[in-house]
Order: C-alpha cells, then sequence, then structure tokens
C-alpha cells in the first residue's frame, strides 16, 4: 500500500492510506474531529492538499477507501468505471484536473461527456483543493436535465419542492400548505411530504389526497410521500397512485443497511415505479436524499472522511438515473456541520461533486436551532447556489418545518432567488403558472386568489 507524503519548512507529513490522506486535506468540520480522523492544524491540512494535488487521478482506480471485497458501493464504483469518458483526464494530478475543470476547455458538453469516467473519490478529492468560488464556477458549466411531468435543470431555471408537512399529517393544513406554496411559484420540482405516520394507510390516503390535486388542477408536476423504498413497492403493486419513490441513502454498504436497503432493493423500486408509466415526458422515476454525516452517525465511515463519502452516495444515486437528487445539509445538525460556515462549505461541495458525476443536484439549505447558524447564513448559502447553478431547493411555510423541526428556506426564498438572479420555474409549470393567473407574462405574482382556487375554497367552507 503506498504513502503519501510531502514536505515543507524542512518538515515531511506523511499519510499512511488515501482515506487518511482524503480525510487530512478535507476543510475543517466538525463530523470529522468527531471521527478523530481531522487534521491536527492548518500546517497538516495544507500539507494534506498539497500532497492531494500531486496525486495522479489514476490513483484512485486501484486505491479504495473502503474494502471492494466488503462493500457494494465500491464495487458498484470500481464496476462501472467508463475508461473511454475518463480518458481525457486520464494523465492528470488531481491538480491539474482542477485547473482544466476551470479552463474554457472544460465547457458543459465536456462535462457532461466525462462524467462517466469519474469516480465520487476523484470529484470528493478536487473539491478539497477549490476554494468557495472554484467549486461555484465549475459546477456553473454543468448541466443536468431529468424529466417526468416537466423538464428540471434547463439553464437559467431552478426548481422548487414544495414541503408541506404537518405534525399530524392533517389533509385541511397539508392543503393550506399546498395552496399557498402554489401561490409563490413552488412546487415545480416535486409536491413532497415527509409523512408524520409510516403507515401503509396514512401514505396512502396522502398519496390519493396529492394526485387528486395535482389532476383536478392539471399542474405539470409530480408527487412524492417520503416514506421507505419498500413501502413505495407494496404501495405500487396495490396501484396506488406513486409517482417518484423516495430513499435516503449513504456511501457505504454498512449505512445503507442501516437505512434498510441495498442497490437491489433500490433497483426494485426504480423498476416498480417505471412499471406505472406515470410520467408524461421522461421516466426519471426516482427521488434520493444524501446528507454530509450520515454514515459516521451510523458508525458505517470506515475511517473515511464524511465529505467523500457523502460524494460516494452520489455513485449510488447515479446507477437509478434519478429525477431528483437533494442534499439535506445541514440537518443531522452541529456535531457534523458545526456552524454557517462549515453548512455553507459543504452545501458548496455537495452540488460541485453531484454535478461532476452527473446528477440533478438540489440542496435543502437548512440547519437545526442549536447549530451555530440563522437564517442569515442560510440566505448566503441560498444565493451562492444560486449562482452555481443548483436545480432545485426547498420551499417551506415561513422556513419552518412545523414536523421535522429544523429551519429550512421558504416560499418568499424561492421567490427571492428566482429575482434576483433572473431564474425561473421549469418551462411547463412556468406556463401552468401564468395559464391560471398566479403569475403574469412577466413572472409577477397575482395580487388575488385565482379563480380556481377560489372556487374550491368556497366550496369547501
Amino acid at each position: 500500500m503506498p504513502t503519501y507524503a510531502h514536505s515543507f519548512g524542512g518538515q515531511t507529513w506523511r499519510f499512511a492510506t488515501l482515506a487518511e490522506l482524503l480525510a487530512k486535506a478535507s476543510p475543517e468540520r466538525s463530523g470529522d474531529h468527531l471521527a478523530g480522523i481531522a487534521a491536527g492544524d492548518d500546517e497538516e491540512r495544507a500539507a494534506a492538499q498539497l500532497a492531494l494535488a500531486d496525486l495522479p487521478l489514476t490513483s484512485f482506480l486501484h486505491d479504495v477507501v473502503v474494502p471492494y471485497d466488503t462493500d457494494e458501493v465500491t464495487r458498484l464504483i470500481i464496476d462501472t468505471h467508463d475508461t473511454r469518458a475518463f480518458a481525457p483526464v486520464a494523465h492528470l494530478t488531481v491538480g491539474g484536473f482542477r485547473d482544466w475543470l476551470l479552463s474554457d476547455e472544460a465547457d458543459s458538453a465536456a462535462l457532461a461527456a466525462l462524467a462517466p469516467g469519474l469516480t465520487p473519490e476523484m470529484v470528493a478529492a478536487v473539491s478539497k483543493i477549490c476554494r468557495n468560488q472554484d467549486l461555484i464556477l465549475i459546477a456553473r458549466k454543468v448541466q443536468v436535465t431529468t424529466k417526468f411531468r416537466n423538464t428540471i435543470g434547463l439553464q437559467g431555471r431552478l426548481s422548487t419542492r414544495l414541503q408541506p408537512n404537518h405534525p399530524t399529517d392533517d389533509p385541511a393544513g397539508i392543503a393550506a400548505s399546498t395552496l399557498d406554496g402554489l401561490m409563490f411559484g413552488n412546487g415545480d420540482a416535486v409536491i413532497g411530504i415527509n409523512p408524520a405516520s409510516d403507515s401503509l394507510p396514512a401514505v396512502t390516503k396522502l398519496l390519493h389526497m396529492l394526485d387528486d390535486v395535482i389532476a383536478r388542477y392539471e399542474i405539470p408536476t409530480q408527487s412524492c410521500v417520503l416514506t421507505h423504498v419498500t413501502n413505495s413497492i407494496e404501495l405500487i403493486r396495490r396501484k396506488v397512485p406513486v409517482d417518484l419513490v423516495f430513499q435516503s441513502i449513504a456511501g457505504t454498504e454498512a449505512a445503507n443497511r442501516s437505512f434498510g436497503i441495498d442497490l437491489a432493493v433500490l433497483a426494485e423500486g426504480r423498476e416498480a415505479a417505471l412499471s406505472q408509466g406515470r410520467g408524461t415526458v421522461g421516466d426519471n422515476v426516482m427521488y434520493l436524499e444524501t446528507g454530509q454525516g450520515s454514515a459516521l452517525s451510523a458508525n458505517a465511515h470506515h475511517g473515511v472522511d464524511q465529505q467523500t463519502l457523502e460524494a460516494r452516495a452520489y455513485a449510488v444515486a447515479r446507477v437509478s438515473k434519478p429525477l431528483l437528487v437533494n442534499t439535506v445539509v445541514g440537518f443531522i445538525g452541529p456535531e457534523y456541520l458545526y456552524d454557517g460556515r462549515q453548512i455553507l462549505r459543504a452545501g458548496l461541495e455537495d452540488h460541485f461533486c453531484g454535478k461532476l458525476l452527473g446528477l440533478p443536484m438540489g440542496c435543502d439549505i437548512c440547519y437545526t436551532n442549536h447549530a451555530e447558524a440563522d437564517q442569515n447564513d442560510m440566505d448566503t448559502l441560498l444565493t451562492v447556489l444560486g449562482v452555481a447553478g443548483i436545480t432545485f431547493i426547498m420551499g417551506i411555510p415561513g422556513s419552518d418545518d412545523v414536523m421535522l423541526n429544523y429551519q429550512t428556506t421558504s416560499f418568499h426564498d424561492a421567490l427571492y432567488v428566482r429575482k434576483a438572479l433572473n431564474l425561473r420555474p421549469a418551462p411547463e409549470f412556468e406556463a401552468w403558472l401564468q395559464g391560471s393567473g398566479i403569475f403574469d407574462a412577466q413572472g409577477r405574482m397575482a395580487n388575488q386568489l385565482p379563480g380556481m382556487f377560489r372556487a374550491a375554497l368556497e366550496g369547501a367552507a
């Protein structure tokens, strides 16, 4: 096994494994300190970053951070690597790869062609030696487009997940939040509910309600109740209207096992969703969520830093051809991302790595109430991710999820970032907003409730 080293200032720093090198090169975060793998100080971190910059990209094809024989995610990464797609950058070091990514040669078409040739560890490595502005500029050049009932990820567009969660799954409360979100132009990525109860009858009721709303008002979007993939498979078997199959995923086999899944179960969920043929413009049927620290929290990290493991989760996502991938960046808590600065850096890293691997990356720009962060920190992350070309964000009443008890982005935040950066909803959804009178032709909100919703409220009264 090779040893990695770098010398400067009369001192030589040695790193025994690739996993140690990657961990010590990571920008500081509390989760790596919790795991006992972080650099001891800035000098050691700089030495690791310099050693990492000199590492050939081909090293990641021969030296793995989690053993091949015992981890199906590692086997997936190595066995599906596309050597032909990798060829244009195969001669580069990690540092040389960063320089190439920043060059004009690395345009949208080149990056799309390269994606199957990149491994998660390669993109995690290059992210560790990038400044924030590098992560923004490079990710902005990548366009990933997916489709189900509308087209998500087009240049100049920003979609949102309308998240009408309710602490008791009350249909009236969910309906009110859904109407509120639609009036602010939210919901083109998905109308997605985290259910308070994961029972099949409760989830069935929510799915029928969402299906009825989408059909009644002819909304070109998709629904999802974020229940376990095995529940979705059973619901599809029962002919319940499931648009997107959801699952949380992670970057090691053991961490995924803690979620009650493996690659075969995810593939089964995708096939079940495809069997229904519910998409109208495309067949991307999976909604997947990730987050730095999930493997560590499950004691399934194998001594690998949380950002590298997050990138490995994107290999799991990539094989599923998802409609949406969402990094829930600050949700796990300050034990993993301590403050607004660490949350911001992690959000940029996740978006960058996911995009380079060919995924439609969104971000739940969020924090828990015991983190050293506030809504101003989230405004900053929202803005820079908008500049970086984020595919979608969350939309929740008042930024406060009353069921999951965390702080995220609101319906108003989506309006802000679309106006500030001249971004628009998905084209089919935008046409519906204008046709229904919610927005005018210039994308401005209506001053009154559209007739179709007014009639529904009067009927309910």
